[in-house]
């Protein structure tokens, strides 16, 4: 299995008093140990470095993603993670643009998403995409 780690599950994994030892960081631990691939995106990365402070924070999530295989969204990705947003809005379910733009990538690529955002809960029901520890 090849997981796209969303923001919330790097951000507790990341967090400098190690406090979170939840079934997704875990998971993402266990992955990074080899137990399944990792990938990123940008907008993962970018969420990060302006979340965390400091040069030394920035420098240590640099050194993290660069040994991870980045995936650049092309036109076609932002046009279906729009196809996403709406589809989800046309059901009642709120979706951000970025997470939108992960779904779209996780069915495109046959990724599956490792987040603690309910969002894509919510979103799942509605559009085609694996969602870590549903099934």
């Amino acid at each position: 299995m090849t997981l796209l780690v969303d923001t919330s599950v790097w951000s507790l994994a990341l967090r400098r008093d190690g406090s979170s030892a939840g079934r997704e960081v875990i998971a993402l631990r266990e992955a990074l140990d080899g137990a399944d691939s990792v990938v990123t995106t940008g907008l993962v990365l970018q969420e990060l470095l302006q979340g965390f402070s400091g040069p030394k924070a920035k420098e240590a999530i640099i050194e993290r993603f660069g040994a991870l295989p980045l995936i650049q969204p092309d036109r076609r990705d932002h046009i279906g993670a729009a196809d996403v947003r709406n589809v989800c809005r046309r059901n009642g379910v709120q979706l951000g643009t970025i997470d939108a733009l992960l779904i779209q990538l996780c069915g495109r690529y046959e990724l599956t998403l490792l987040s603690t955002d309910n969002d894509f809960a919510h979103a799942a029901p509605h559009v085609p995409f694996k969602m870590w520890g549903n099934g």
